[in-house]
């Protein structure tokens, strides 16, 4: 069984140009348009390090997707995440499972990226295909952005599912199909990798298992990374799910802790943006994009604010929204010249894989978002 490189996935998302966020203001994704993302990961023999490696570019992802806008707003990111061709899943799913649905809630994307585990199995691309197209509520907005990015490298058409039926019945939910075929690229042509992209009017992409991550260490991590402790302080968590998820906001800091510092600068970077929102548990986000506490029963409120007349509570609630904003606007100025060193350094270096890859996925990425009418700031 070959060793698919879960890294190319991770490397194919990260579309190494500017990254920026909007501190300065609080800007609430928008409703009305979506930008999703459906990652279907082989998870198949023992790829647990390379798992690891496609853990550490889930922020560089997000980063570079809040950058782009649709008439001067933030559409609404959702990920999805699917494993397939895993023994430890049910053969009558064709060794299938739908990891998470689609989302905007990132912190469970990445509680579950880090849960994942390699076994040996079989590779179904088109099943899996096939299943995402199903089961995900995918958007009917014009303006929205539908994108499968499928990881592997066993043949393409393996299993009872024919991979050209599932990818026809994407297009006609307006959904693009790339293929990440992990090896050599005429080898992912043969196995059809490349017909698949073709098919799915996506794009086919080869990448070097053997490519490490390399990650660059500058002068501003540090500080973005105490800003994240900071901001943490900010949040007020309220009602059933609320400690459960203030305490994973808390672990999936430490998981990127323990990829890299640099790693975590690049989480602290999302918790800045738009797409890094929890008005589901957070009070400060919640009065953010509804200005009410109406629909919060007293019980619900932190042991703290229970039995504080509303003026108090809405009063402590917007000065935690004032230090936010401070520290958002902080974490954007050093991820600005943060980033502005890291294309300094990867200049230098004359770092030709990472630049190749860069520039291929820059241009797939702008290519979707231009046929949209999406700006990228």
């Amino acid at each position: 069984m070959k060793k698919a490189n879960l890294f190319s996935l991770a490397i194919v998302f990260l579309f190494v140009f500017g990254v920026k966020s909007k501190a300065e203001t609080v800007e609430v994704q928008s409703g009305d348009t979506r930008i999703q993302v459906a990652i279907l990961l082989d998870t198949s023999n023992s790829m647990d390090g390379l798992i690891d490696q496609a853990k550490s570019r889930l922020w560089d992802i997000v980063n570079v997707l809040t950058t782009l806008k649709y008439k001067d707003q933030a559409p609404r990111i959702e990920l999805a995440l699917y494993e397939y061709g895993n023994d430890w899943l049910s053969k009558r799913s064709n060794y299938i499972r739908q990891v998470a649905p689609f989302t905007t809630d990132l912190d469970l994307i990445s509680e579950k990226l880090f849960a994942l585990r390699t076994n040996g199995g079989s590779e179904y691309c088109g099943a899996v295909i096939q299943q995402a197209i199903g089961d995900l509520d995918w958007g009917s907005g014009s303006a929205d952005m539908r994108l499968i990015y499928i990881a592997g490298n066993e043949e393409f058409n393996q299993g009872g599912i024919s991979y050209k039926e599932a990818i026809s019945s994407a297009l006609k939910k307006g959904v693009y199909v790339n293929t990440i075929y992990c090896g050599d690229r005429q080898t992912g042509i043969r196995e059809l990798w490349k017909d698949g992209a073709d098919r799915g009017q996506g794009k086919y992409f080869n990448i070097d298992s053997n490519i490490k991550i390399r990650y660059i260490s500058t002068p501003y991590d540090d500080r973005i990374n105490e800003c994240s402790d900071r901001l943490n302080a900010t949040y007020i968590a309220y009602g059933s799910l609320g400690s459960e998820k203030q305490r994973n906001q808390m672990e999936q800091d430490q998981n990127a802790k323990s990829v890299s510092k640099e790693n975590y600068a690049s989480r602290a970077v999302t918790k800045s943006t738009s797409a890094y929102r929890n008005s589901n548990w957070d009070l400060v986000d919640k009065y953010q994009e509804t200005e009410s506490l109406n629909d919060i029963k007293t019980g619900d409120l932190p042991k703290e604010l229970q039995g504080k007349p509303e003026k108090e509570i809405k009063a402590y609630i917007e000065s935690k929204q004032k230090e936010r904003l401070a520290i958002q606007k902080e974490i954007d100025e050093l991820a600005k010249k943060r980033q502005a060193y890291i294309d300094q350094e990867n200049k230098k270096s004359g770092n030709q894989q990472d630049d190749d890859l860069g520039k291929a996925i820059n241009a797939s990425v702008l290519a979707f978002a231009k046929e949209k009418g999406y700006a990228v700031e």
